[in-house]
Parts: C-alpha cells; structure tokens; sequence
C-alpha cells in the first residue's frame, strides 16, 4: 500500500518544537545580561543607603527613619520587579531597559537638590518627595532584571538556570552595593557627590543599552544635560553641609557674639558650643549642670581620670583640662570626621599638652577596654540625632560603667526627651537598678519639682554613683551658674520615674520611647 506525501503515518522519530529549538539570538549576550542585572541591583542599594543619610538633618537618624527608608525601598523593589515582568510580556524588552536606566538615572542625580531644596522651602512635602525619590528610580532599576530575563528565556527548558543565575546576579549585586557604599564611598565621598555620580554612570549605561534605536541618541544626550545642570545646581541648594562626614552632615557656625565662640552642628542639630579661647566658658545649660556636679563632688582642681562616651565637639575635656591640669580624658568617638574637625576647626591640642586622647570607636567597646576601678568619672554624650544609642542606655551597659568607676566615682550622662519624657524614665529606673545613688538635673516642671506646669522636655542630666551625691551643694552649685535647673533624688524621683521599665540589651526600645520635638533642640 502505498501513501501519498500528503497522507497521515506513524512515525516514531522526534517532533520539532519551539521549546526545544536552539536559543535564538535576542542581541543580549550573556555577559550584557549580567552587568544590566549586577549594576541595576547594586545601583538600587546605594540609593537606599545614602538616601537615609540625606534625610538625617531633617528627619533625624531613628529607627523610624530607618524603617520608613527600607520599606520605601523595598516597595520600589517589589513593584518594580512585578509590573516589570508583566510590562515584559506586553512589549519588546530591548525597548525599554534604556529608558529604565535613563530615567532613573536623571532622578538619583537630581534627588540631592529637591531633598534639600524641598527640606528647606517646603518641609511638609519632604516626606513625598523622599518617597518619589526612592520610589521611581528603584522601581525602574528593580525592573531591569525582568526586562533582562525576557531577553534571555529563550526556552522552557533553560528557566531555571537562567533565573536563577540573573537572581543570583542581582542578589551579589544588592551586596556588592550596600558593602561599597558603606566603606567605601560614603567614607570618601559627600553624599550629593555619590548620588550624582551614579545618576551619570545610569545615564550613560542608558546611551550604551540604547544606542542602535536612533531615537535614544537625542534623548542620551537631554539626560545628560540634565544631569549636569542639576550637579551645577546641587552647588548652590540650601542645606550644604561645611564636611560629610561618615555619620553626619556637620557645619562649624561662627557666634556673632563672641568672636572665639563656635557652634559644631550635626545633621541640623547643634551638639556642642565650644570657645576656642576660653574652655572654662560653658554655654549650653546641660554642660554648666555637668560642671556643677563635677566641681561639687570633687576637691577643686584636683586631677581627675575621666571617660567620655561621645566626643562631639569635646566641650567638656577641655574644660577639664582647664579647671584640673593633669586631668586625663579618654574619649571615645565613633565619627572620625568630627574629630577632624575637633582639630582643623575647633583648636584641639595634642595630647601631650591637652591630656584629651580621643579614640574612634564605638563607646560600648570603649567602655569594655576600661579596668575595673580605674576612673573617677564617666561622663556620657553621645547621640544620633535626638536619640541616644539604644546600647549605651541599658542595664549591661551601665554595668560597665560601674565596673570602671572606683568607690567615690560619678557617672554623669546628659539625656534629650520630651512629650511624656517616657526614654528618660526608663533610663532613670535603669539607672537606679544599676547603681545606690541617683539624682536627676532639669527644668522643675520635667523632673516632677512643679506639678501646676506642664513638662517641655529638653535635656536633663542624671547623676549615678556608689556614693550619696550632696544635693544641695550641687543646686547651690547650679544656681551660681545661673542654670536655672532643679535636682530631684529620693522618693521624690522615685515618684517621678514610676514604674518605668528598665532597658536591657534584650529590650531596649529607645526610638519608640523617645519623643523627639519638632524643634531641634539646642544641646
């Protein structure tokens, strides 16, 4: 019997089909595909890191910030990556990487300059527009990837080593972002410098992935200008900063007052006021009240050694050094930026004749470095923001305090609270569950001394040791200064804290107990 060509028959050899086809050429090699997947994921994180720091003079350096930017972030990263793969299946892939680059890239360039410009004009949109900032260009560079993706699947059979090997990809390149941006850009680079450079490296990114489509040429050549226009314009935005340094935007202000007078300012907040002529001269109330006590409790100028947790611009060292030569100061500061300018800008003397040896270091493990019973006082001033840091505020680390402090040895620490003052609470009862003897230092209606006024918040200083602490000495002491503060101890700062509770490494939920004032208070 014979069949006509035409004729259906068996046949047992294999039958063709799309899946199995050899990968047709998408003009997206496989190298290409890995460095748009590496440099978009990367890109992303740098923006997430320094975006946070950005915001910090306006916002604060909290957990809450914190959170908010990493959510944003993460939104962007999850919209992105969705409407990305859905956007992929609807249109040719090779049409849209370039824009995703291009724009993104104009965004993170310009976002120095609306942040700041926003911060300054219009603060009630700031949080819009950080959002805006974070939102569009990560969402665009997260979208990469499923751009890239498309391009590559050429077939079913090859889904999961070409997924998994670009998710891969993109994955060492989020960490390869967040680790260069961290130690390395962000150490030696201001803030603005670092995000217009990436805006550029986008751009360009952009005119190498776009170049064969014509149309893109023109548009190459609108982003770059306008990339360049914003750095030019970056120069001149309100909210510049004297020195970036790796934690802080810091500015050292003249007072108009006093020609030796300086006023360090980090991140808009003003940490220490310093007379560069004059170290005795004390201008912030909480400084004059930690004189007060030291002068008090010690034999006048008697020597001392003393720790200082937090170094800024070194206020207190120096008035040590002043009022007890021979006095030796340890400080630990973890901004090595701030003690540069402690030296280039603040007058700070070498050790050998200032006894002032500052260390960069964070003040947990400074305090761990210390003997047992080596110090006579320890004096605690270190702050992000308005918040202190939660590890230096619980029961261990007061702990270390104490073991560092001799029989007759003060820890003296300066506290910001407002609102409910429920961060300075606790941290009394912490305090007081740590050591014998406690006595808070603040504004009567703050520390419960004027129950017919309402509470303000600001700072208040709290005073802790193994030894009774002569409380009338120290508000003569006070009053002399023309602090304008009150001491409460015994029942009547117990009655004040309540039952607070008491921070441990554990549970120590400072940003949430805090309530910072709107206001940047003048510390």
């Amino acid at each position: 019997m014979t069949t006509s060509p035409s004729s259906p028959v068996a046949d047992d050899s294999p039958v063709s089909s799309v899946d199995d086809a050899p990968p047709r050429d998408q003009g997206l090699s496989s190298r290409a595909a890995a460095v748009l997947v590496f440099g978009s994921s990367a890109a992303v994180l740098v923006v997430e890191i320094v975006a946070l720091r950005l915001l910090a003079p306006y916002l604060g350096l909290t957990l809450e910030t914190s959170t908010l930017v990493i959510g944003i972030a993460l939104t962007a990263i999850a919209l992105g990556s969705w409407l990305g793969g859905r956007i992929a299946d609807q249109v040719d892939p090779h049409r849209l990487i370039a824009p995703a680059l291009g724009v993104s890239g104009v965004v993170v360039a310009l976002t120095p300059l609306l942040l700041r410009t926003t911060a300054e004009w219009s603060p009630a949109l700031l949080l819009l527009v950080a959002s805006a900032t974070l939102l569009v260009p990560g969402a665009l560079l997260s979208a990469v990837t499923p751009f890239v993706t498309k391009l590559r699947l050429t077939s079913l059979a090859e889904t999961g080593t070409v997924v998994g090997r670009l998710s891969g990809v993109g994955t060492f390149g989020a960490i390869v972002g967040t680790v260069l941006t961290g130690f390395v850009l962000v150490t030696r680079l201001p803030v603005s410098s670092i995000l217009i450079g990436l805006g550029t490296l986008l751009v360009l990114g952009a005119a190498v992935t776009g170049w064969q489509a014509r149309r893109w040429r023109r548009a190459t050549a609108v982003a770059l200008a306008t990339v360049v226009a914003g750095t030019l314009a970056t120069g001149f935005a309100p909210g510049g900063c004297d020195a970036e340094t790796r934690y802080h935007c810091a500015r050292v202000v003249a007072d108009p007052d006093r020609d030796s007078g300086r006023t360090l300012v980090l991140d808009g907040l003003r940490h220490s006021y310093v007379d560069v002529e004059d170290p005795e001269y004390l201008k912030f109330a909480y400084v004059r009240a930690f004189a007060s006590v030291v002068d008090t409790a010690f034999p006048e100028g008697e020597p001392l050694t003393a720790h200082h947790i937090g170094g800024g611009g070194l206020t207190f060292p120096r008035y040590l050094a002043a009022t007890r030569p021979g006095t030796r100061s340890l400080v630990s500061e973890i901004d090595p930026g701030v003690v540069r300018i402690d030296r280039d800008r603040l007058g700070l003397g070498p050790v050998a004749t200032t006894g002032i040896d500052v260390r960069v270091e964070d003040g947990r493990l400074g305090l761990r470095r210390l003997a047992a019973g080596s110090h006579d006082l320890v004096v605690g001033d270190a702050f992000g923001g308005v918040s202190a840091p939660w590890h230096l505020t619980t029961s261990q680390a007061l702990k270390d305090v104490r073991r560092a402090l001799d029989a007759d040895g003060l820890y003296v620490t300066n506290l910001i609270d407002h609102g409910r003052l429920a961060f300075a609470r606790a941290e009394v009862a912490t305090l007081a569950a740590t050591f014998p003897h406690v006595a808070l230092l603040g504004e009567p209606a703050d520390i419960g001394l004027d129950p017919t006024a309402s509470s303000i918040g600001g700072n208040m200083v709290v005073v802790a040791s193994a030894r009774p602490l002569d409380a009338p000495a120290v508000q003569e002491a006070m009053d002399a200064r023309d602090v304008g503060w009150r001491i409460a101890t015994g029942d009547t700062l117990t009655t004040w804290t309540g039952n607070a509770r008491v921070l441990t490494d554990d549970h120590a939920p400072v940003d949430q107990l805090l309530q910072p004032h709107p206001v940047p208070a003048a510390r």
